[in-house]
């Protein structure tokens, strides 16, 4: 649990220069990307969900994961700081752990992804032990991580047996950093800011 979050059981926009969001769905199992495209109507957006098939392959930078709060409730507001720094104070009892990770698609480019589920937040951290393990072999270089598939994962719970679904995610290579990384904007806050959370953000 080098990420040091608590997962083991239940707990109780400015400007038009952002990163789009990829989402993972914890009750259907479903990697989305989010697509927002200027609308007809001058200054407006519109979104469409685009599921992204799996296996699929992220370039993800893992060295400047950040871990913190997220909540949508009233509106969407985060506390993040990255990792190795002293961890965020939670702010409000609606606010819940979460990682934010800028990863890039050949198809979808570069996106952010900001998972509350703990199903998720789990494999992250294990994810991110892959990548320390690797990481001074590869200086310089990105995990290139592998969204190769879904696995269930039952919970029980005072109201009986509940069932999520957790990707499976292994690193697959490194490369060098693509160059959208270095073009991404300096504070992005995601699409997740303008966007109804998803399933991802059960509690489990």
């Amino acid at each position: 649990m080098a990420l040091g979050f608590s997962v083991d059981s239940p707990s109780g926009s400015g400007g038009s220069k952002f990163l789009q969001a990829i989402k993972f769905d914890a009750k259907s199992g479903d990697l989305i990307a989010v697509m927002r495209e200027p609308s007809a109507e001058p200054g407006k957006w519109e979104k469409r969900d685009e599921e992204v098939a799996m296996p699929s392959k992220f370039v993800m930078d893992m060295g400047n994961l950040e871990v913190g709060w997220i909540t949508f409730q009233p509106t969407y507001h985060s506390e993040m700081a990255v990792v190795g720094q002293p961890l965020v104070s939670r702010p409000t009892a609606d606010h819940k752990q979460a990682v934010r990770i800028k990863l890039y698609h050949k198809k979808y480019g570069l996106r952010e992804w900001t998972p509350t589920a703990k199903t998720v937040l789990r494999v992250i951290d294990k994810m991110h032990d892959e990548y320390l393990a690797g990481a001074s072999e590869n200086k310089g270089k990105m995990p290139v991580v592998e969204f190769s598939g879904t696995e269930t994962v039952k919970i029980q719970t005072p109201q009986g047996e509940l069932r999520f679904k957790a990707p499976v995610l292994s690193v697959s290579g490194w490369v060098a950093p693509p160059a959208e990384f270095s073009e991404a904007p300096a504070a992005s806050q995601a699409a997740a800011k303008a966007d109804a959370p998803l399933d991802d953000d059960i509690e489990f």
